[in-house]
């Protein structure tokens, strides 16, 4: 299978602004909401989701970015020397509901890791998680609370979740494994 765009940008809106509704309607005595989003794709996702809720509704959402790294239970097997990004998290996260924001739910480690990097800096009233795909294959007891697109894979696909912050481009893509290695 070669690269397959899945989601367009328009269906990338779309999809952002339902789960942004969906936030709403499940947080409706919320005047304050606390979005997280996990580095590196899901703190684009969440800046759009804030802009949204805030242009829908009259809650105040905090936004605060996430870095896991240190936090992950693979870190050895993934990376020699892991890459740093920092975490800015500059609003008090006791009491509140923290959503956190991710692009793509795979095994569950990095939502794992980030709830762990969450209770490490306070004790949030409920952590929530929205992501744009949940693609299966669960490592871990770990269900989104928000779903963009539920995309089952195969272990030898790859969900490639495109942003234009990063990425220059807005989209959502499955492809074979094997591609993606073959052009690193």
């Amino acid at each position: 299978m070669a690269n397959k765009v899945i989601f367009d940008e328009t269906t990338m809106e779309k999809t952002l602004t339902r789960l942004s509704h969906e936030i709403i309607e499940r947080n409706p005595d919320s005047v304050c909401l606390s979005l997280i989003g996990i580095k590196r794709r899901g703190v684009p996702l969440a800046r759009t989701i804030k802009e949204n809720i805030e242009k829908f509704s009259d809650i105040n959402v905090e936004l605060g970015e996430l870095d896991i790294t240190f936090y992950r239970d693979d870190l050895s097997m993934k990376y020699s020397t892991p890459h740093l990004n920092d975490s800015s998290i500059d609003f008090d996260i006791n009491g509140k509901t923290v959503i956190l924001v991710d692009d793509v739910l795979y095994t569950g480690r990095t939502a794992r890791a980030a709830m762990d990097a969450v209770m490490s800096i306070g004790r949030p009233q409920v952590i929530q998680l929205a992501v744009m795909v949940d693609r299966g294959h669960r490592e871990l007891p770990i269900a989104a609370n928000y779903v963009g697109k539920n995309i089952p894979t195969s272990k030898d696909e790859f969900i490639s979740v495109r942003v234009f912050d990063v990425d220059g481009i807005n989209e959502i893509a499955i492809s074979d494994k094997a591609l993606i290695q073959n052009n690193n």
